[in-house]
């Protein structure tokens, strides 16, 4: 029997940390600090990890008075925060240490940041976590807020600009979600015998086709804009490549692989009650339009770029796009193959960012054309980069190309072959910037100056975790993984008992029905 107390020690365990960190801000102690964050990210692994065992055993998790909401949904993006999240928070030892020691950050920079960092966990959990409507949009604000001030650590010009400019973008923009998350609710409270209920989502899913269609229509723009805004999407997504590029680079791993997952929960959350009151083809035509523009936007940013990290930022809205264009294709092959690319662009934009951090660590730069001979200088993050930018292009065997193989399926099986041939002219665009990238960096002399030798082994092992996940994704699916895909599409559709020959998997992904 699957005890609730597991979940309040997955809110509470990093919240605890956050807090600890900040008390000790005085000590100036860099060992207490360390031991700290270790600590939080071995509970929030456990703990993550409890919860989604007792979602795969018990099915739907209430909790706090139906506060507290965690089904398959919820669990798929728990795991993207209790493991990628996890892992860069352990890659981020090494990298933090090393700026500590180069003076990039001084010992009360260091409290700040761990302090942030595991605020901005607790954020980010509460926000997948909470049934309360309000609650879900306070935490997305929130994280905003937390993840901020880590964009700005460095406190140097562009830090803070970037910084400012995400706080402002993102904080207009969430405030249209604002709008569309009262305009439910006062839709819904009419509606519910009984009011009180009104601000929890599963009451209003329950009850969801009796909403107003007017009302439904206007609200589910506001939300696109709004929680779209923190997802990258395009035009609203100019706050992203700024922050990506001038945080820490574990942080910008964070912010790239989970954060705009959190908002796109979301907006799935508000596209299950649209489609129950209006019909699936309004919410689906927006996101296949917002998807589109933003995966074929980005695809020519990304030839442009010479900064890594931006070039990887601008990367992020292209997948995000992509992400929302396979829930726009809709149907059981879409909606899995949307969950499955989110899952597996995680892994590989964690594994880039980091590895990036390697590169900015020796090369003192992040512009391709000062980075040169990787090959040589640094033979094993070459080989763990060049990987990870395969596995983003698509290329098989890796998890990536399941996912996209999936949604182009997706895109024949709805009908709109012209729009899935349209995105792989954008995919192919957006590989060539990766292949450029690659050649320019990994091949060549080294850059004169820069001293051969791996700088942080221990980082390596991070970046080689990401790597097999990204592999096994593409051989192989594990049955917990599959199961809380079945129930997520399941949940999305609003059609229980969905069989797995109703979906697409590629012929070695071996699934039962």
């Amino acid at each position: 029997m699957f005890e609730l107390g597991w979940i309040y020690a997955l809110l509470l365990a990093p919240l605890c940390v956050s807090i600890a960190c900040f008390a000790t801000i005085k000590l100036k102690n860099p060992k207490i600090c360390t031991a700290l964050h270790l600590t939080g990210l071995v509970l929030l692994f456990i703990f993550s990890m409890k919860v989604i065992a007792g979602v795969l055993s018990q099915g739907t998790l209430i909790a706090l008075n139906n506060w507290i909401y965690i089904d398959a949904l919820s669990a798929i993006f728990i795991g993207l925060i209790g493991i990628v999240g996890v892992l860069a928070g352990v890659y981020s030892v090494g990298y933090i240490n090393t700026e500590l020691a180069r003076g990039h950050l001084d010992e009360r920079g260091n409290h700040l940041y761990h302090g942030f960092l595991h605020l901005f966990f607790f954020t980010m959990l509460l926000s997948v976590t909470t049934n309360n409507v309000i609650l879900m949009w306070v935490g997305i604000e929130a994280t905003t807020l937390s993840s901020a001030f880590l964009v700005g650590i460095y406190a140097h010009r562009t830090a803070l600009e970037a910084a400012w400019k995400y706080i402002i973008i993102c904080s207009v923009g969430v405030a249209f979600g604002l709008y569309g998350t009262i305009l439910t609710f006062s839709d819904a409270n009419t509606l519910l015998s009984d009011p009180s209920q009104a601000i929890f989502w599963s009451a209003i899913n329950q009850q969801a086709q009796g909403l107003n269609p007017t009302l439904m229509h206007l609200a589910f723009v506001f939300i696109l804009i709004g929680f779209g805004t923190k997802c990258g999407l395009f035009p609203m997504h100019t706050w992203l490549p700024d922050a990506h590029s001038e945080a820490p680079s574990p942080v910008s791993a964070i912010l790239s692989a989970v954060l705009l997952n959190c908002a796109m929960l979301v907006v799935l959350r508000y596209y299950i009650l649209v489609s129950k009151a209006v019909g699936p083809d309004y919410p689906q035509t927006l996101l296949l339009v917002f998807g589109l523009l933003s995966t074929g936007i980005a695809s020519f940013f990304i030839i442009m770029q010479h900064d890594i990290k931006r070039k990887l930022a601008y990367h992020s809205i292209e997948n995000m796009g992509l992400i929302g264009f396979a829930f726009g294709l809709g149907g059981p092959i879409g909606m899995f193959a949307g969950l499955l690319h989110t899952i597996t662009h995680s892994l590989a934009k964690a594994l880039l960012f980091c590895a990036s951090g390697n590169i900015l660590l020796k090369y003192h730069s992040r512009d391709i054309q000062n980075v040169r001979g990787m090959w040589v200088a640094s033979p094993i993050t070459a080989v763990l980069f060049a990987g990870g930018a395969l596995a983003l292009g698509g290329v098989p065997p890796f998890g990536m190309f399941a996912s996209e193989f999936a949604i182009v399926v997706a895109g024949i099986y709805s009908g709109n072959v012209g729009l899935a041939v349209l995105c792989l002219i954008f995919l192919t665009i957006a590989l060539a910037g990766l292949t450029t990238m690659l050649l320019k960096t990994v091949l060549g002399k080294p850059t004169e100056g820069v001293e051969i030798g791996e700088s942080d082994k221990s980082s390596l092992v991070v970046l080689a975790i990401y790597l097999l996940l990204l592999l096994a994704m593409g051989v192989y699916i594990g049955e917990p993984i599959l199961q809380l895909l079945k129930t997520s599409v399941g949940i999305i559709l609003g059609q229980e008992n969905l069989s797995f020959g109703e979906m697409l998997v590629l012929p070695w992904q071996s699934l039962g029905q």
